[in-house]
């Protein structure tokens, strides 16, 4: 796990060497373990590294065949490379380090930009092949690894985050009113390849790039995810036999791959408490679990330890729990927001990123649950969904799923930032691609393989990268999202929601943290937005900064701060918590004002 970055020219001239030290030291939290570089001609590539398989130097970056002509920097982790080492080494490949960045060198050296086909986990690398002159990208099948990217005229650059690239410099920082569209419509989920800046883009998941040193650039998608059902039938019990092999399997391979101790990001939820349950069966000795609370505020607790100490106290792990007073909240949330490559709303943003800084004091690599509840049908708009049956399929996502409907999006905006309804046709068209035999197919699909990237996913990346954390993500294992795609809504919708991983959990977990109803993880002071977080944000929206950027309509920001508790999404986020994050993030990442 890393940060990269690199520069390819296409004016004749070398990179320059400082620009890629500047990107360098942005990522420099990413990777704490090492730092490198390399260049020839019109090329040049940085790393930051994060020592987590092959701790030796042979393993270090950018890694570099001379004979071959091909030099490589990775971000990720590649849990099939065993298997892959081993296929290569069969076809007279010679390896002189024993980690799986070598294997993606040698791999794109044997079936060229069909390797990305073949990795399976966590990615994003840019690979520099001397001999046709051509710079390849690719990024894994659902966007777990981040990679943006700048093109100008005269050059082609990239990074692990968007940070590294304004570093670099000559960078459009304008707004770009399709993005701010879906920012604040889709829960701050800006799908590739746009972000919140013009001048900046980001690989999508599952694609690959590559650019010449004239400028060229040809991009292929290379994975797609069919939701239907095979053509010889299965049963319930058939089902969750075979979910639950490939969930074991997913835990297994994210906890052997790697020369470090793993452990578990434990919220006490369904999912993370599974993890738990699945390494204690692997016989994982010490294991380690990590959990954060906050202060209550009078509508709700402000953690949920009730269960993850139930968890903790029935598999006997080394359980690690934190407090965090709404004043240490307050005091470190511009920290946070610091280390979103793009703006997030989620509340637990902020808890991911204080609870990263303590797990990376004691353990370099932890599992965590992001991604059941879009591929099992967890999260309470599913339920709605699969009980409206008017309108066209985006009608009814919209009306369960949308933040704001596109008339509310309009009278929020000043004119220059006026767009069409942009989100919704992004939508459409995503629910109407073929091979989905029903609607929640088309919903949940939309979710695994679009907007899942850019909200749980990049949160998760963003929050434990900057301390030198690796999060590892076992529902999001390519042959579990694929087997589930397969199975019928109705296996995942059950029991009020992931129905099959609550047939796994039972006899594994206390039925108390099986039966739970569903929840977001609490984060109080931002969704009841009152007190010293109402001035906060308060300040931020009425400073000069915000009135001479000139997004929002005044009458629509004294609105939600006249009434901030009245103002909340479909799935209860404060709108003005939105406004405040973005102007927030704009003016420190921005405007440099921190």
């Amino acid at each position: 796990m890393c940060g990269i970055a690199g520069e390819l020219r296409f004016d004749g001239q070398a990179p320059d060497l400082a620009v890629q030290r500047r990107m360098a030291a942005v990522l420099a939290r990413r990777g704490p373990d090492g730092e490198g570089f390399w260049n020839a001609g019109s090329v040049a590539l940085a790393h930051r590294r994060l020592a987590i398989i092959d701790l030796s130097e042979r393993a270090s970056q950018p890694m570099v065949d001379a004979a071959l002509g091909l030099a490589l920097v990775f971000n990720g982790t590649i849990y099939n490379y065993p298997e892959l080492r081993a296929e290569l080494r069969a076809l007279g490949h010679v390896f002189f380090s024993n980690g799986d960045t070598e294997v993606i060198l040698r791999a794109y050296a044997q079936w060229g930009e069909a390797c990305a086909e073949r990795l399976h986990g966590m990615f994003a690398f840019a690979l520099w092949n001397g001999r046709r002159q051509e710079l390849f990208l690719a990024r894994d099948r659902l966007g777990i690894k981040p990679l943006y990217f700048t093109q100008t005229a005269t050059h082609f650059r990239f990074a692990s985050t968007l940070q590294a690239l304004l570093a670099a410099g000559d960078v459009d920082t304008t707004i770009d009113p399709v993005a701010l569209h879906h920012q604040f419509t889709l829960h701050a989920s800006v799908p590739a390849p746009y972000t919140i800046l013009r001048g900046v883009r980001k690989l999508e998941q599952g694609t690959t790039l590559t650019i010449t040193t004239n400028g060229c650039t040809q991009q292929r998608r290379y994975w797609f995810l069919p939701a239907q059902r095979p053509q010889v039938p299965k049963s319930e019990e058939e089902w969750t036999e075979a979910i639950d092999a490939a969930l074991r399997l997913a835990v297994k391979k994210r906890l052997e791959i790697a020369d470090v101790k793993v452990g578990v990001l434990l919220s006490g939820g369904l999912d993370s408490s599974l993890l738990v349950a699945l390494l204690a069966e692997q016989g994982v000795r010490d294991l380690m679990t990590f959990s954060i609370g906050f202060e209550d505020s009078p509508e709700e607790s402000g953690h949920e330890f009730r269960y993850s100490d139930l968890v903790a106290a029935r598999f006997g792990t080394r359980h690690h729990q934190y407090r965090i007073p709404n004043s240490e909240v307050l005091r470190r949330l511009p920290e946070a927001v610091d280390a979103m490559s793009e703006p997030m709303v989620s509340q637990d943003v902020v808890s991911f990123y204080l609870l990263s800084e303590q797990v990376a004091k004691t353990i370099k690599v932890v599992q965590s649950g992001q991604g059941a509840d879009e591929v099992f049908g967890g999260y309470g708009w599913h339920q709605h969904l699969a009980v409206d049956f008017s309108g066209m399929p985006v009608e009814r996502l919209r009306r369960h799923y949308f933040d704001r409907d596109h008339a509310e999006f309009a009278g929020m905006l000043e004119a220059p930032y006026q767009v069409d309804d942009v989100s919704s046709a992004l939508l459409a068209a995503k629910l109407n691609e073929p091979f989905a035999d029903e609607f929640i197919d088309q919903v949940l699909r939309a979710e695994t393989t679009l907007l899942i990237a850019d909200d749980p996913v990049k949160r998760l990346d963003n929050m434990t990268m900057c301390w030198g954390l690796e999060a590892r993500v076992s529902f999001l294992d390519q042959t579990l999202v694929e087997l589930a795609a397969q199975m019928p809504p109705e296996l995942k919708l059950g029991s009020g929601g992931k129905h099959v991983l609550k047939r796994i959990a039972r006899g594994l977990l206390p039925d108390a943290v099986i039966d739970r109803p569903k929840g977001y993880f609490p984060m109080p002071a931002l969704k009841h937005v009152r007190g010293e977080f109402l001035d906060f944000m308060r300040d931020i929206l009425d400073s000069q900064a915000c009135r001479e950027r000139g997004i929002f309509r005044r009458d629509y920001v004294e609105n939600l701060l006249a009434e901030p508790e009245k103002h909340t999404t479909r799935i209860e986020g404060s709108k003005l918590w939105h406004l405040a994050l973005l102007e927030c993030w704009l003016q420190r990442q921005v405007d440099g004002v921190a």
